[in-house]
């Protein structure tokens, strides 16, 4: 997969994902927050490492979360679910730490790393090998400037209507996704605190502590904290395509057994996407660039016994070419409330 999608600037996202049980007996699962249910309940909570380049992403490794107190601390419950006597606790920070630190042992090209703020307000994650980074962290973070020590906030409320610039942090499924962007300097030439603030809710704004050992134009910034959604497109597609959240293994070894067999189709699809998208007649202009999802619909059908690849192909275009119908309505409409805005499509 790093073969065909590997870049020099690619990024490593972190973020953690929840499976809902029913059940105590299952690995890891316990009465816990997860995002996606957005509430506390029964859930194991896996923590991934995506990787994403301008030629496609998937996830690249991943760990179980075991909590101190109902895992950990219970021998007699780990050895039920078949938990190696040699795993100790970790926190989900200290699981990205040890993926990333992975992925630089097996030679994963990459320039950048970025994550929310569960993990980019982590100070050791911060400090690792001095890594490039552009990680979220809360509005009550502070930054030491040439006038003092402040709250990110704080900090942004200070900003002058002239230090903001409207800039898209990536295409979306509506269109591009602009927001409007502000850099602060710190007292450290490395350092910086970018700032994002929505465009139609003002008062909505996200907090990036940027690490950069070289100067990097505020728009690579700006793209690199877009690649977090990377890797939330990567749990949409594996749960819905590849069966990441389905499964009803109870055991250690077999949850990363069969969310290992996910990670591999995954990364099959990227791979496959990106070398249709690199011939020149994959994407015709009146259809949309072939996707992972319609890849794998497509691979169901013509491997059955018998397929009827003329038709299979016929409603593989008909879908692409609503699709590319549908993105361009949006964009258009979104040029229309932005008149300022350029878009391609």
């Amino acid at each position: 997969m790093v073969n065909r999608l590997g870049q020099a600037d690619g990024v490593l996202v972190g973020d953690d994902t929840g499976f809902e049980k029913k059940g105590a007996c299952s690995a890891g699962v316990q009465r816990q927050y997860t995002g996606t249910a957005e509430k506390i309940t029964n859930c194991q909570i896996g923590v991934f490492l995506g990787y994403a380049t301008l030629r496609g992403q998937a996830l690249v490794d991943r760990e179980l979360y075991l909590s101190r107190d109902s895992w950990i601390a219970d021998p007699s419950r780990c050895a039920a679910a078949k938990v190696p006597d040699e795993i100790t606790f970790a926190t989900k920070p200290q699981l990205l730490q040890t993926m990333i630190e992975r992925a630089i042992t097996h030679g994963v090209p990459f320039g950048w790393i970025t994550a929310d703020e569960a993990y980019g307000d982590n100070g050791p994650l911060r400090r690792q090998r001095q890594l490039n980074y552009v990680l979220a962290v809360a509005r009550d973070h502070h930054i030491t400037t040439r006038a003092g020590t402040i709250r990110a906030d704080v900090m942004a409320a200070k900003i002058p209507r002239s230090g903001w610039q409207r800039l898209s942090c990536g295409p979306g499924a509506k269109g591009q996704r602009r927001y409007d962007w502000a850099l602060v300097a710190t007292t450290s030439p490395v350092h910086h605190l970018l700032i994002r603030r929505s465009i139609s809710k003002p008062s909505e704004l996200a907090f990036y502590l940027c690490h950069a050992s070289a100067p990097v134009p505020l728009h690579r910034l700006v793209a690199v904290a877009g690649t977090r959604w990377s890797i939330e497109e990567c749990f949409q597609t594996g749960k819905n395509e590849t069966g990441l959240d389905h499964y009803q293994v109870r055991l250690y070894p077999a949850w990363y057994r069969h969310i290992t067999l996910v990670m591999f189709a995954l990364a099959f699809l990227a791979v496959t996407r990106a070398s249709l998208c690199d011939q020149p007649t994959s994407a015709p202009a009146d259809l949309i660039t072939i996707s992972a999802n319609e890849i794998r619909r497509m691979f169901a059908l013509l491997t059955r016994p018998t397929p009827n690849q003329a038709h299979a192909w016929h409603w593989s275009r008909w879908r692409r070419r609503h699709q590319a119908q549908a993105r361009r309505s949006h964009y258009q409409r979104q040029r229309i409330k932005d008149p300022d805005l350029r878009l391609e499509y």
